[in-house]
């Protein structure tokens, strides 16, 4: 059997995100809609929607059309949520900063995507916004203005809606269409420059639905967010994840806290929290884990990178996440493409990233031919339907490389469908190691090492050697009082468990991995670090 799978088809939501929001906001009015737990603010569906309304006034009296592009350049805080829908309600496309840019990325985004006008936090931990924009402002003409979110500037353009028509919000709605681009975002740009990833109404409300209608979301859920707005994970399968159901959002804490997240599950007893890998380990290696009331807890999304099984199962045992889920996906894709089902067993949960979403199509190719390979087999996973981006914002010539003329986005990940159908993502394509003309896939490797009792994390790279052409390199953080460990022990542990060539010639022991605010970890930087230090050349150099 081929390694190509349809999801099964369900009803579209053919609407825009406001019209959407509007509908949820009326059924569920007086229900709570979204708390920031840091400040003890407190909305009900009814008093969200007046709040995006008066924003989506104030964006019209300042002079935003459809179509303009507006920024948003700050961790997560309610003023995050807010402009994500205002901006929808009025068909401007919102443009979404990372929170770890410089000067020159900065620039290089608000330039590349046309902005006009960017909401922005002052400064958050070492981040000094007001600082570069003010450093970057005559490097971008285009930029009209800038509305810092925590200073009289947000009152200000508020103000400048009150003078308005009654039905100025719900005339620019009835204007737009699903197919509009709403969202561009920027992809990580490890190799070149950042893409802009553009994103329609009928893209992210259909993703985010389909999402949560796989862990069975309803408006009795209250979902924990330490995940970044900025990125797909929080502003799709998050926050419109929780609009298309009446679930309210609870957002711990401008970053990632782990003990800030525990303790926000207990107090507002949420029903589902969100990750990436490295958030889970933090919490369940946290000193204080055990002392927090996890109980009702039922259901959440791991995504982001792949899951280590342990990892999972602790979900799954101590966090009393029965119903958790693991999603895959990219910014390109809405995001997500495939996704375990709430009833999986631990097998499929632990060892694939699903299956086939709903309305979507996927297949698996050999990289070089573009055949599409047998069930079992390794290749390139490709994705099509409803959730497959427009393309990069003015850059038809990078959406070419990856968007084909059938309509497949090619993602760049090495998968595997397996006869269930259920696919195991074994590597991205550029982090496959060729060791002496082997093909090392390092998420086999990872996976092995975890077993090690003294192992809390690991990520396998390919260094530079002169006689293989490549060597293994893990990076391994070591679980609180475990003895120091060797390259040789790393061995000693692996011999006859691995085959030779999959065995780690150097190991690095590290406190933290070097990662991206989305919480993937940079393997490229990883890759150049451990050549540097260990002081390797070779083909790969």
């Amino acid at each position: 059997m081929k390694s190509h799978a349809t999801g099964e088809s369900q009803p579209l939501l053919e609407e825009t995100i406001g019209v959407n929001f509007e509908r949820t906001a009326a059924a569920h009015a007086d229900r709570e809609a979204l708390v920031e737990v840091a400040t003890g603010r407190r909305w009900t569906w009814a008093e969200l929607d007046a709040d995006v309304n008066a924003l989506a006034r104030g964006l019209i009296g300042a002079g935003i059309a459809a179509g303009d592009r507006v920024g948003i350049w700050a961790p997560n805080c309610a003023e995050w949520t807010l402009t994500q829908y205002a901006t929808a309600k009025i068909g401007a496309i919102l443009v979404n900063i990372n929170p770890s840019y410089r000067t020159h990325e900065l620039a290089y985004a608000v330039n590349q995507s046309g902005l006009r006008m960017m909401l922005s936090a002052s400064r958050f931990k070492t981040s000094d916004y007001r600082g570069m924009l003010e450093q970057t402002a005559a490097d971008c003409p285009d930029l009209e203005r800038v509305v810092y979110l925590d200073t009289d500037d947000w009152a200000g353009l508020l103000a400048e809606g009150e003078g308005l028509p009654q039905d100025a919000v719900a005339q620019r709605m009835a204007k737009l269409s699903p197919t509009d681009a709403i969202n561009i975002q920027y992809t990580s740009g490890t190799t070149g420059r950042p893409k802009g990833a553009t994103l329609s109404h009928r893209n992210i409300l259909n993703n985010g639905y389909f999402v949560t209608e796989l862990i069975n979301f309803t408006e009795e859920d209250r979902l924990c967010i330490p995940v970044p707005f900025y990125h797909c994970f929080g502003m799709v399968m998050a926050n419109i994840g929780c609009t298309t159901h009446g679930a309210t959002m609870v957002i711990p804490a401008p970053g990632f806290d782990a003990e800030t997240t525990l303790q926000t599950v207990t107090e507002e007893r949420c029903t589902g929290l969100y990750g990436v890998p490295t958030m889970f380990i933090a919490m369940q290696n946290h000193p204080t884990f055990a002392e927090h009331d996890l109980s009702t807890l039922r259901t959440g999304i791991m995504a982001g990178s792949p899951c280590p099984v342990e990892v999972m199962k602790k979900c799954l045992d101590v966090m009393h996440m029965s119903e958790v889920s693991i999603a895959y996906g990219m910014t390109e894709t809405s995001p997500v493409s495939t996704q375990t089902r709430a009833d999986d067993d631990l097998e499929r949960r632990t060892a694939t990233i699903g299956r086939v979403h709903p309305n979507l199509e996927i297949k698996i190719i050999d990289p070089v031919s573009g055949d599409t390979v047998p069930r079992g087999e390794t290749g390139e996973l490709c994705t099509r339907g409803y959730s497959v981006m427009l393309g990069y914002w003015e850059d038809e010539e990078k959406t070419a490389e990856v968007l084909d003329a059938e309509g497949w986005m090619h993602t760049g990940d090495l998968a595997v469908m397996r006869e269930d159908g259920y696919c195991a993502i074994v590597g991205r394509s550029k982090d496959m190691v060729i060791r002496g003309g082997e093909n090392v896939y390092p998420r086999e490797i990872e996976e092995f090492l975890y077993t090690h009792p003294d192992v809390q994390d690991v990520q396998v790279v390919g260094v530079p050697d002169e006689k293989y052409g490549e060597e293994l390199c893990a990076w391994v953080q070591l679980k609180e009082g475990a003895a120091p460990l060797t390259a040789e022990a790393v061995r000693e542990f692996a011999t006859g468990k691995l085959a030779h060539y999959k065995i780690p010639r150097y190991v690095m022991v590290v406190e933290e991995f070097p990662i991206t605010v989305t919480g993937k970890v940079r393997k490229v930087e990883m890759r150049e670090t451990s050549a540097r230090q260990l002081g390797l050349t070779g083909p790969t150099s």
